[in-house]
């Protein structure tokens, strides 16, 4: 059932003629497995697609195989990415940051590269060749170091100045759910309203939302219930795994 604070989104979907894409990207896997079974549980009921991004040095093989029997199940709803490497800060002052510019071109790459194939050997072809960065930030370096791995996108926060290279398409997410909820005095009221305003200000584009369920309780399951329940009951929605949002044509 539809609750008060998703009505400004009912509103704008209820005017939109244009078909509306949305993908959900859930960050640090590895990290406080019973919250993330939890989320994956929540979004199982709508068959709604959600997108993990990996901390390699984090996940074991117990969470591994896990994640592969539930996407065996439906692979349309799973999608897993790497999440950086091991999900450290490496600069001394300012903003947290692991692939950041206090790190030389080839200490990034090695991390990139030793993060690629840990995830390979543990989630083989089900991994998406998709980066997100911890933190959402990285360097143009960072970007150099992904297309000669051959990554076919990054993620990052729709504030991030995008790297503007061809053999690197951006995806980023435009709603912090756990951010916005921690920085508000009224967190729901105000993720409804910004839910419908970049549903507006993203006619043309895949509109993402950040979760990070290490920190999700049980009132965040149960408004995040509300929301998808809203969006599988509108036609005018596409619910997409970010792979598909980068390329349309992809299963």
């Amino acid at each position: 059932m539809r609750s008060d604070w998703l009505s400004p989104l009912h509103s704008v979907l209820a005017e939109q003629d244009a078909p509306l894409t949305v993908f959900f990207r859930d960050d640090d896997a590895g990290w406080d497995d019973a919250r993330l079974n939890a989320l994956l549980d929540c979004f199982a009921p709508t068959a709604t697609p959600i997108d993990l991004a990996v901390i390699p040095v984090s996940i074991g093989e117990p969470l591994a195989e896990y994640l592969l029997e539930r996407r065996e199940r439906n692979p349309a709803v799973l999608g897993l990415h790497q999440h950086g490497y091991a999900h450290v800060n490496h600069e001394s002052e300012g903003r947290k940051c692991e692939f950041g510019p206090a790190r030389a071109g080839e200490d990034q790459l090695r991390d990139l590269l030793a993060g690629k194939e840990r995830l390979t050997r543990l989630l083989g072809p089900a991994l998406d060749s998709l980066f997100t960065p911890p933190w959402n930030r990285c360097t143009a370096i960072t970007g150099e170091c992904l297309a000669a791995l051959g990554y076919s996108g990054l993620s990052r926060d729709r504030t991030a100045i995008p790297l503007q290279r061809d053999d690197l398409p951006e995806l980023p997410v435009h709603i912090d759910w756990c951010g916005m909820r921690a920085r508000s005095n009224s967190p729901w009221e105000d993720l409804g309203k910004a839910l419908a305003l970049h549903v507006v200000n993203q006619p043309e584009s895949a509109v993402g939302i950040m979760l990070h369920h290490a920190v999700m309780d049980e009132d965040d399951l149960g408004h995040l219930d509300g929301l998808l329940a809203l969006l599988a009951g509108d036609g005018t929605v596409h619910r997409r795994l970010m792979r598909q949002c980068l390329s349309p044509d992809r299963p």
